[in-house]
C-alpha cells in the first residue's frame, strides 16, 4: 500500500488586503507544485512499484465549491484581472482524478477541519460531495483521519476505488466508531464522489 497525505501549507506573508484581512502565501512551494505535480510524481512511482498497488490519498473537503475560501489562498490577481496561485482545491482535485485515471486501487479520503485533538472518541461520519447530511459538524480529529485511511486496507470490499468526505460528530453526540465495515454500510452504501462537480484545475 502508499500513503499520499502531500499539501502545501500556507502561511500568512505579515501583509493585509484591501479589506483588512490577512494574505497568505506558500513559502515552501505552492499547490500546484506540491498538491499536483508533487502527488503525481507519487502516483507515478506507486505504479512503477507495482500496478497493483494501493494507493490511500488524503485530500480535502470544499471540492465542489471553486469559490471555496481556501482557493483564495495564496492568490494574485495581476493587472489584467487574470489571477496566479492558489486554488488549492482545485489542484488536490485534479491529483484525485489523475490517481482514478491512472488504474491503480485507490482510497480518496474528503477530511473536513482537522483538529489536534484525540481520536477514537466520536462517531464518525461518512458522506460524499461536500454533503453536510448527518451533522452539522465540519471538523475531525487527524488520528480518525488516519484511524479511517488504515481501515481502508483492511476493509477493501468496502472501500477501494472509492472517494468520500469524513467528518465527525463532537464528542458525545452519538455512538464512538469502531466498526469501520458498517461505517461504509450506514453512510455510503456504495456512493461515491461525483467529478463532474465543481472544477479541475486547468480543465
Amino acid at each position: 500500500a502508499f500513503f499520499i497525505a502531500t499539501s502545501a501549507k500556507p502561511n500568512p506573508t505579515g501583509e493585509t488586503n484591501a479589506d483588512g484581512r490577512p494574505v497568505f502565501g506558500y513559502p515552501n512551494g505552492g499547490p500546484e507544485e506540491v498538491d499536483w505535480i508533487g502527488q503525481k510524481n507519487q502516483i507515478d512511482a506507486a505504479r512503477a512499484e507495482d500496478e497493483r498497488m494501493h494507493v490511500v490519498l488524503c485530500s480535502s473537503m470544499g471540492g465542489t465549491d471553486p469559490a471555496n475560501m481556501l482557493n483564495s489562498l495564496g492568490k494574485e490577481t495581476l493587472p489584467d484581472g487574470s489571477t496566479r496561485g492558489g486554488d488549492i482545491l482545485l489542484w488536490k482535485r485534479k491529483a484525485e482524478k489523475y490517481l482514478i485515471d491512472s488504474g491503480l486501487p485507490y482510497t480518496i479520503v474528503h477530511p473536513g477541519g482537522l483538529l489536534n485533538e484525540p481520536g477514537h472518541e466520536r462517531e464518525l461520519v461518512l458522506g460524499v460531495d461536500d454533503s453536510q447530511a448527518g451533522t452539522e459538524s465540519r471538523v475531525v480529529p487527524r488520528e480518525d483521519v488516519a484511524e479511517v485511511m488504515l481501515q481502508s486496507l483492511l476493509y477493501p470490499g468496502q472501500y477501494k476505488n472509492r472517494s468520500f468526505d469524513l467528518r465527525s460528530k463532537p464528542v458525545g453526540d452519538g455512538e464512538v466508531t469502531t466498526d469501520f465495515c458498517e461505517l461504509e454500510k450506514k453512510w455510503l452504501d456504495g456512493k461515491n464522489c461525483d467529478y463532474s462537480l465543481g472544477k479541475i484545475a486547468g480543465e
